[in-house]
């Protein structure tokens, strides 16, 4: 069964690979190592604000964005685009959760149009 990739295990994958123990990569964050550690095991009560997701990513050499998403925020430079539309985004949410093909549809042409 493959394993579910979560905020938590990325940031605690990356925090390992980069040599870092939970108190000292809280340090540099200015986080408590305990509040670190409820993020690693999934266990926070809300994601952390933008500006921390931003600094983890440069520490732990992630790319920021995606950093976001999988905490479940949506970057501030994105919002604007979703309130101008939001109308219409529970319609495209529910019928990429009902319709798998047509996600990966979506998700193909982003990745096209990127390059």
């Amino acid at each position: 069964m493959e394993e579910t990739i979560t905020f938590g295990s990325v940031i605690k994958e990356a925090r390992k690979k980069n040599g870092y123990s939970q108190r000292d990569l809280a340090q540099i964050l200015g986080i408590d190592y305990s509040y670190l550690s409820k993020l690693e095991n999934n266990r926070g009560e809300y994601a952390p604000k933008e500006d921390l997701i931003r600094y983890m990513a440069l520490y732990l050499e992630l790319d920021e964005e995606e950093l976001i998403f999988l905490a479940g925020r949506i970057p501030a430079e994105d919002e604007d685009l979703i309130k101008q539309h939001y109308q219409n985004m529970p319609l495209l949410f529910r019928r990429m959760r009902e319709n798998p093909e047509f996600a990966a549809k979506i998700f193909q042409q982003a990745q096209e149009s990127d390059h």
